[in-house]
């Protein structure tokens, strides 16, 4: 259905019968068709929940204090200053081609699937970071991961210094198989591996 039908009958519905009151006017209905939206909303105390709708932008300065829910959406890009209390999930988007520079997620950051992703920024801090899927051959320096980082099957060939991950290292299907750990750890150093380096021969 195009947004403009679904905006005229939700539009309807919200003036002669009350229903979807809580969907016209909000936060989600005004990202969806790219109404103007406050300082005041854009700081969301809870989650934003866009899975699976044909959404290509956020807007600038947006704040989320629970997960921001992307998948499968067309999003192309996340704007400069985004924070994230919870998890941020962009699994499937296949449009999205980069990340805004100092990032930071609290919760895990789940980009599985995102295919045109090639690469991640300067300054990137999350929970778990899950990386299957992308094109992504590199990481960036003082990259800081506090629970798992998920690599798997990814054309990796090098771990970058300063690397921080705070549980378990999962490179099944990578070039950096053929490394000893101990290889790897010098790698990152002076950053550390606190859990285990997954590795399946």
């Amino acid at each position: 259905m195009k947004k403009e039908t679904l905006k005229k009958i939700l539009n309807f519905l919200s003036e002669n019968e009350g229903k979807n009151a809580a969907t016209y006017g909000s936060i989600e209905w005004k990202i969806l068709f790219n109404e103007p939206i406050t300082k005041e909303e854009a700081n969301i105390e809870g989650g934003l929940y866009l899975n699976y709708l044909d959404v290509t932008s956020l807007p600038e300065g947006l704040k989320v204090g629970g997960d921001l829910l992307l998948i499968g959406t067309s999003i192309t890009s996340l704007p400069e200053g985004l924070t994230v209390g919870g998890d941020l999930d962009l699994e499937n988007c296949k449009n999205l081609t980069s990340l805004p520079e100092g990032l930071k997620v609290e919760g895990n950051l789940w980009l599985m699937d995102c295919k045109n992703l090639t690469s991640l920024p300067k300054g990137l801090e999350a929970g778990s970071l899950y990386l299957q899927g992308t094109n992504i051959t590199s990481l960036p320096e003082g990259l800081k991961v506090g629970g798992d980082l998920r690599l798997d099957g990814l054309e990796i060939n090098l771990l970058p210094k300063g690397l921080e991950v705070g549980d378990d290292l999962f490179i099944n299907g990578t070039p950096l198989t053929k490394y000893k750990q101990s290889k790897l750890k010098e790698m990152i150093y002076p950053g550390f591996i606190k859990g285990q380096i997954t590795i399946d021969r």
